[in-house]
């Protein structure tokens, strides 16, 4: 009998923490199966952060490292720079990466360190009780903000792709989603060519995906895929905001055109 699919090794057998309807097992089998498919498991190693997914150490059936909160960039540029050869990762949430590891992301992508960072932007604290993150839209009602977030207070929500893709040290910076199966596929696609950059010694890459987060946003996980569709992605619009594969592709044909005339 022919096998048409089957669990990706790269993820344990252990249940997952998260509440009914978080995208974020969804997005754990993204990473694993793209280290699977790469034949990397053997030396890939993973940064977990505090927030949600702090037992992801629990998941990922390959070496993982505990990093305090919001240091998770700084954990895997030492990892990176002591075993060069092997594939780093960090898995972060919006508040792990966005706030108190603000500085760590962004010059671990300014000094392009080759790892890859896996941010998951839910636009709220998650596991603390649901307070107000730098990714919360205008508006959004959370613990901290029960009249909505006002841009006047507190700013507007940060666009963290945007942000790193304008550093010259970023080698692919892409956004996506998982609200519905096509965005998946796209999500899958991006993680693994995230991977495949800084296997390639590129330089930085990180794959921000927009998640749900039911529990905190008060609402079922249909509601909350819904939500992301015509809520999240109006404000952090999806797309490849760096790549350098393509630049060097646009390049090489600009040189041959200049060559032809």
């Amino acid at each position: 009998m022919a096998v048409v699919f089957e669990k990706t090794k790269a993820l344990t057998d252990a249940t997952l923490s998260y509440c009914p309807g978080c995208t974020h097992g969804i997005i754990h089998r993204l990473v694993a199966e793209s280290i699977d498919e790469l034949g990397v498991m053997e030396k890939s190693i993973g940064v977990a952060p505090v927030g949600c997914a702090v037992f992801a150490y629990d998941f990922f059936n390959i070496d993982m490292q505990q990093a305090a909160h919001g240091r998770a960039p700084a954990v895997a540029t030492g990892i990176k720079r002591v075993h060069p050869n092997n594939v780093v990762f960090t898995y972060q949430g919006d508040g792990d990466l966005a706030s108190i590891g603000m500085a760590e992301i962004v010059h671990a992508a300014a000094r392009g360190e080759k790892i890859t960072t896996i941010f998951v932007n839910n636009a709220i604290y998650g596991m603390t009780g649901g307070q107000m993150a730098p990714t919360t839209l205008v508006g959004q009602v959370t613990t901290t903000s029960p009249y909505g977030r006002n841009p006047e207070l507190c700013g507007m929500p940060v666009r963290m792709a945007e942000m790193l893709g304008g550093l010259a040290g970023a080698a692919y910076v892409a956004r996506v989603s998982v609200h519905n199966v096509r965005a998946v596929n796209e999500a899958k696609r991006a993680i693994k060519k995230a991977f495949e950059l800084q296997i390639a010694g590129k330089g930085f890459t990180m794959v921000e995906v927009l998640s749900t987060c039911p529990t905190n946003w008060g609402m079922n996980p249909v509601e909350a895929l819904g939500w992301v569709e015509s809520n999240m992605i109006p404000y952090y619009p999806l797309g490849v905001f760096k790549d350098v594969s393509k630049d060097a592709v646009l390049a090489s044909k600009d040189v041959s055109a200049k060559e032809a005339n």
